[in-house]
């Protein structure tokens, strides 16, 4: 245990920055996996709906310091993929 005043509170706000960031990528992981059951599950309309959306949560994420940069594109990235695929637009 931490004896000295600052180490005392740096330790309760690692505990509070803890609980936030286990929250904020808890509702990240449920909403991409709602996208990728409408992806599975072949539904282009509720995929097209939920993909704004998630890509709203993964930039908060990053903002917030839960996700990295580099993992929030690579999310972003692939959801866009796999949504596609489901209705490939006609190639010119």
């Amino acid at each position: 245990m931490a004896q000295h005043k600052s180490a005392i509170r740096q330790w309760r706000r690692n505990l509070r920055r803890n609980a936030i960031n286990r929250r904020n990528k808890s509702i990240l992981r449920h909403q991409i996996k709602k996208l990728r059951e409408a992806i599975k599950s072949k539904d282009s309309e509720a995929a097209q709906t939920l993909l704004p959306q998630t890509f709203s949560l993964i930039d908060k994420s990053i903002k917030k310091g839960a996700i990295h940069q580099n993992t929030g594109d690579r999310y972003k990235s692939r959801l866009t993929q796999q949504v596609e695929m489901i209705n490939p637009s006609p190639s010119k």
